[in-house]
């Protein structure tokens, strides 16, 4: 099973390659690094650190995703990882993060903060109450219990690309998570381990950035919800 990373990455340049070389490497054949409108050394750090560096010139989480999953989509990997640039994940945590899609061909895993342990602080409340908000509206209109939005994931390629993703923000993870639920995709959540950033975040590190996040949350629910 061949397995590509894709990180999505702003201004990141303090934790970037502490991500890369915490990356298992004998089991992921890349590891993608997505360059998305940074002002410092993001990208020579991560391509220092062994990384394939890609640059999108739209600033936005989805967007950096976006331009991964382009670059990844011709070539020859069986699994596609997403995990945050900013060291808040545990990235040899992998194994655990796959194990359900090879041994029980799972098509999609979601790694939950909320069920891992949590260094205290890491996840804000904010953070929490959107996904228990998002988790109880998935459910209550699709069937399918989330406990997370968190952006560690694990999906299979080609279900992926038939989830034909179009968020550019910050509904990037709910879009995959509703659109997965829509077609009846074999789901799992696994816990993982979380930890205080390094740096401050762009989303739940500012009230601007939090009540955006929640709005295009929101919207991206109902807009799918209405969406046939």
């Amino acid at each position: 099973m061949k397995i590509a990373v894709i990180i999505p990455a702003y201004n990141e340049e303090q934790s970037i390659g502490k991500v890369i070389d915490d990356i298992p490497k004998d089991l992921v054949n890349e590891i993608v690094v997505v360059n998305n409108k940074s002002t410092d050394a993001t990208a020579g750090v991560a391509a220092a650190h062994g990384a394939t560096v890609l640059f999108e010139k739209y600033q936005g989480y989805g967007a950096a995703c976006l331009k991964g999953i382009a670059y990844l989509k011709e070539k020859d990997y069986d699994v596609i990882i997403f995990i945050d640039g900013d060291y808040s994940d545990y990235p040899n945590e992998i194994s655990g993060l796959i194990k359900p899609i090879i041994n029980d061909d799972v098509d999609m895993v979601i790694g939950s903060r909320t069920l891992g342990k949590r260094e205290k602080g890491a996840l804000p409340i904010q953070s929490r109450l959107g996904s228990i908000l998002a988790g109880f509206l998935i459910n209550l209109f699709w069937g399918v219990k989330y406990t997370d939005l968190g952006p560690f994931r694990a999906i299979k390629k080609d279900k992926l690309l038939a989830l034909n993703m179009t968020d550019t923000w910050y509904g990037w993870t709910v879009e995959m998570q509703i659109k997965a639920a829509k077609r009846s995709y074999s789901i799992t959540e696994v816990p993982v381990s979380y930890r205080k950033r390094i740096g401050k975040s762009k989303i739940t590190g500012t009230i601007k950035g939090s009540v955006m996040a929640s709005i295009i949350i929101l919207k991206t629910i109902f807009t799918e919800l209405f969406r046939k």
